[in-house]
């Protein structure tokens, strides 16, 4: 039996993550920061094969924790990286636990012979960190496909700024070793959404749809979305899942990034799609998912059907 380690293996994407492992017969090694706290995790408990779960604790900022986290494991998914809007302190709060976790990450797994794949779960952020508004060299409705060049701004929200840069890491530590055993491959997905498998409420995505569904503005970049009828892409929970299960299975993908999407809406059609109304407008296809649809085989469902599963 293959074991794979999920960082971050029980919060909103990483449940969907863990799930799909489990359903294919893998041991699930899942972190989490503190273990005596059971309602993050107690969910997987209730997943099918859950006696293939094992949950870890995990400070990513601590290279022992991450050396006996990874021991052992065939594939390792890092996710978990703080996704917050509201930040007090940018360095403490995302730029140590994205970027220096990441950085601790890399020099572990090169030193743990078992790991044969990684997946990092990145973030549109790392093409463009003015999402969701266009990256300053585009106009609003021209596409973005993995051939266009990233931007980044210091303007720029300080979470998307640090997923840029450690998107960056990865990308620099592969070219600097070109004759890894290890194969790395990445994905970049878009706003994602659709049902949760926790009650869990510490979810950025699960309030963003609730914020949106509800139309509350609780500080001035929601209500800007809202003044400005912001278009998003947006992707579905379940379909980011098997992508990232497909690239940490299938091989011949080291050094791909992919952009995972489906279609992009104004923040009014998601507001009234996720209250069970039709969208006025058509769905535009901005953010590309023909890479990933090809070299994954993912079929990226509409947005409607996603923003229908929202129960809240």
């Amino acid at each position: 039996m293959k074991k794979v380690g999920i960082i971050g293996g029980s919060g909103f994407i990483g449940s969907y993550i863990t799930k799909e492992f489990l359903d294919h017969d893998f041991e699930v090694k899942v972190s989490t920061v503190d273990i005596s706290n059971k309602n993050k995790y107690q969910h997987l408990m209730n997943m099918r094969h859950s006696d293939n779960l094992h949950i870890c604790e995990l400070d990513s900022l601590n290279k022992a924790d991450l050396k006996k986290f990874v021991a052992g494991c065939d594939i390792i998914i890092h996710g978990g990286t703080p996704f917050q809007l509201n930040v007090n302190d940018p360095q403490t709060e995302l730029y140590d636990p994205i970027v220096t976790g990441t950085e601790n990450f890399l020099e572990i797994i090169e030193e743990t012979p078992s790991v044969e794949k990684v997946v990092f779960i990145a973030s549109v952020a790392a093409w463009n960190t003015n999402f969701p508004l266009p990256a300053d060299t585009k106009p609003d409705a021209e596409s973005f496909t993995e051939k266009d060049m990233r931007f980044t701004s210091p303007e720029s929200h300080p979470y998307c700024q640090a997923k840029f840069i450690a998107n960056k890491t990865v990308e620099n530590y592969i070219q600097s070793h070109p004759n890894l055993d290890i194969e790395i491959t990445s994905v970049s997905p878009v706003m994602v959404m659709g049902k949760s498998l926790s009650y869990r409420e510490d979810s950025i995505s699960i309030k963003m749809q609730y914020l949106i569904k509800n139309k509350i503005a609780p500080n001035q970049f929601i209500k800007g979305l809202y003044d400005n009828d912001v278009a998003f892409a947006i992707v579905d929970v379940e379909d980011v899942a098997r992508a990232i299960f497909k690239a940490a299975t299938t091989k011949g993908l080291h050094a791909k990034d992919y952009l995972l999407s489906s279609e992009t809406y104004k923040v009014s059609d998601v507001h009234a799609m996720l209250n069970h109304k039709k969208p006025k407008e058509k769905a535009r296809i901005i953010y590309q998912n023909k890479l990933a649809e090809k070299d994954l085989g993912i079929h990226f469902r509409p947005v409607e059907e996603t923003l229908n599963s929202y129960e809240n």
